[in-house]
C-alpha cells in the first residue's frame, strides 16, 4: 500500500518541483567517457566498439545515471536495451569487423566495411521501402510516408530522425546510421498534406522516426497545427511513437519548449481530433522515475491518451512477470497497453528473438496475473509483409498440432479478423517459417500479397 501512496505524492509534484537537466548524450565516438563502462573487462569493451561500428548506438545521461542498474550489468534489463553486447552481431559478421579494428584501420575503411555487413541485417524489413512508399498523381514515390493499412499513414519528419537513446533492439535501425538510401524522411510538410487531402479514407496519421519528440515544437506545429483545419476533418486521430516517456521524461515537463508543447497538443485535442501518445515502454523499470511519472500525468491532465506496445525480448523482457508488473503499473497511472510484438526480423533479431510458441506462452500466463482492464494488449503480434498478424494460441484439431492465427491488420482489409492455422513448429521465429496445417499448399493470403508484391501497390491504400 505504501508503494502506491508514494506513486501518487511522485505524479502531482508541480514541474518547478523538478531541476531541468542538460540533454547530454554518448554515441560509439564516446563509448571512453562513459566512467561507468570502466568497471567492465577490457574484452567486452571492446565488443561494444565492435558492434557500435555496425548497429547504431546513443544513449543519454540520464538513462545511464537514473535507469541503469549499474551493480546488475551485464544482466540489468535497460543496460541490455541500451548498451551494445557481443551476441547481438553473428559470428562472421562480428569477427569480420573486430577484425578491422584489431589491424588498425582506418575511419574510412571501417565506415565501408559497416555498410556491406548492414546489408546481410535485413534493413527493411516487411518490405517497408519496396510496398509501403505511397505515390503522388505523376507516380512519383512520397518519401517519408508509408502507407501500408488503408485507414492509417506513416509521416517521417525530417528533424525526428533521432531518438534520445536507440534501443539495441530497434527494427528502424537503418534510419540512425547515416546512409541516405536507407532512410525514410521529409520536410515537406506541403507533400503531407495534399496527400491527406486526396485521401478521405484516411482516417489515422502515426508520426514517427526515430522519435518525433527529439523536435523543438516550433517543427512539430508546422507539421500538425495545419491539421486543426476543416479540411483534414476526415483526420480523426493523431498518433506520436515516441520513446520520450522513459528515456527523456522532461521533454514533457521542464525541457525549453515543454510547456510550449503542451500548448500544442491542447489546440490539437480541442479542434477534435483525439491524441494518441504511443508509448514504447519495453521494462517497467523504465517509469519508475518521479519525473516519467511527472510526464505522464502532464499528458493526461490535458486529454492525451496514452497506449502503450512493446516487443518481446530476450534479456529484457522475456518473463510473464516483466509483462504482467508492467501492464498493471500502466493501468494503474493510466496508460493502455496495445500491443505485444514479436521482434522484427531485421538487425541483432537473432540475439533479441523468442520462438513463436514460447511468445505465446509468455503472453497467456502475463494475462492471466492482470485484471480485464491489462488485457487490452494484442499479441503476440508479428508486423509481417502481409500484415499485423497475431498468434491466438496453440491447439490440436483432428489430431494435428497447430497454431491458430488471424490478422489485426491486413494489406486487403478483408483478411482481417479471418482465422488460419499454420502447422506447430517448436523453432519458429517468424511468419515466413510457418507451413500450412491440414496439408494445405498455401495460406489463404499468399497469392493475393504476391500480386501486390510484384505490382508494388496496397490495395485499397490509394
Amino acid at each position: 500500500m505504501s508503494q502506491v501512496v508514494n506513486l501518487r505524492k511522485a505524479s502531482v509534484q508541480p514541474a518547478e518541483d523538478f531541476e531541468s537537466r542538460r540533454f547530454k548524450v554518448f554515441t560509439d565516438r564516446h563509448l571512453d567517457q562513459i566512467k561507468q563502462l570502466e568497471r567492465l573487462d577490457e574484452k567486452t569493451r571492446f565488443a561494444m566498439k565492435v558492434v557500435s561500428s555496425v548497429l547504431p548506438f546513443r544513449v543519454n545521461e540520464y538513462v545511464i545515471d537514473e535507469l541503469i542498474d549499474w551493480d546488475n550489468v551485464p544482466d540489468d534489463p535497460i543496460f541490455q536495451l541500451t548498451f551494445p553486447q557481443r551476441g547481438m552481431l553473428e559470428d562472421h559478421v562480428y569477427e569480420r569487423m573486430a577484425e578491422a579494428h584489431r589491424s588498425g584501420a582506418d575511419k574510412k575503411t571501417i565506415q565501408a566495411l559497416a555498410r556491406e555487413l548492414r546489408g546481410e541485417l535485413n534493413p527493411h524489413p516487411a518490405g517497408q521501402m519496396e510496398m509501403n512508399m505511397p505515390r503522388d498523381d505523376e507516380g512519383e514515390v512520397i518519401n517519408g510516408l508509408q502507407h501500408k493499412y488503408r485507414e492509417t499513414v506513416l509521416f517521417f519528419p525530417s528533424q525526428g530522425q533521432t531518438c534520445h537513446s536507440y534501443c539495441t533492439f530497434c527494427f528502424r535501425w537503418a534510419q540512425f546510421v547515416g546512409d541516405k538510401d536507407l532512410k525514410m524522411a521529409t520536410t515537406d510538410a506541403a507533400q503531407l498534406q495534399g496527400y491527406l487531402r486526396s485521401h478521405k479514407d484516411v482516417s489515422d496519421i502515426l508520426f514517427t522516426g526515430g522519435d518525433p519528440m527529439v523536435m523543438k515544437t516550433k517543427h512539430l506545429k508546422a507539421y500538425l497545427e495545419p491539421l486543426c483545419e476543416p479540411e483534414f476533418d476526415h483526420l480523426q486521430t493523431i498518433r506520436i511513437g515516441t520513446k520520450a516517456l522513459t528515456f527523456w521524461p522532461y521533454r514533457f515537463v521542464n525541457d525549453s519548449d515543454a510547456d510550449e508543447l503542451i500548448e500544442l497538443f491542447e489546440k490539437l485535442i480541442a479542434s477534435g481530433k483525439h491524441l494518441a501518445i504511443m508509448a514504447h515502454q519495453n521494462h517497467w523499470r523504465e517509469f519508475e522515475t518521479p519525473i516519467a511519472r511527472k510526464a505522464i500525468q502532464r499528458l493526461r491532465d490535458i486529454g492525451a491518451e496514452i497506449r502503450s506496445q512493446a516487443p518481446l525480448l530476450a534479456h529484457i523482457n522475456d518473463d510473464p512477470d516483466v509483462w504482467a508488473t508492467m501492464w498493471r503499473k500502466q493501468v494503474q497511472m493510466g496508460i493502455i497497453p496495445y500491443y505485444m510484438f514479436v521482434e522484427r526480423d531485421t538487425g541483432a533479431r537473432a540475439y533479441f528473438e523468442v520462438p513463436l510458441a514460447r511468445a505465446w506462452e509468455i503472453y497467456r500466463e502475463a494475462m492471466k496475473r492482470v485484471s480485464g482492464l491489462g488485457r487490452t494488449a494484442r499479441g503476440p503480434s508479428m508486423s509481417a509483409g502481409p500484415g499485423k498478424v497475431e498468434i491466438q494460441g496453440i491447439t490440436e484439431i483432428k489430431g494435428e498440432k497447430v497454431f491458430v492465427l488471424r490478422f489485426i491488420q491486413g494489406r486487403n482489409p478483408d483478411w482481417v479478423q479471418r482465422p488460419f492455422f499454420a502447422r506447430f513448429d517448436d523453432k519458429a521465429h517468424w511468419l515466413h517459417q510457418l507451413e500450412p496445417a491440414f496439408g494445405e499448399d498455401k495460406f489463404f493470403f499468399e497469392d493475393e500479397f504476391e500480386a501486390m508484391k510484384q505490382g508494388g501497390v496496397i490495395k485499397n491504400a490509394g
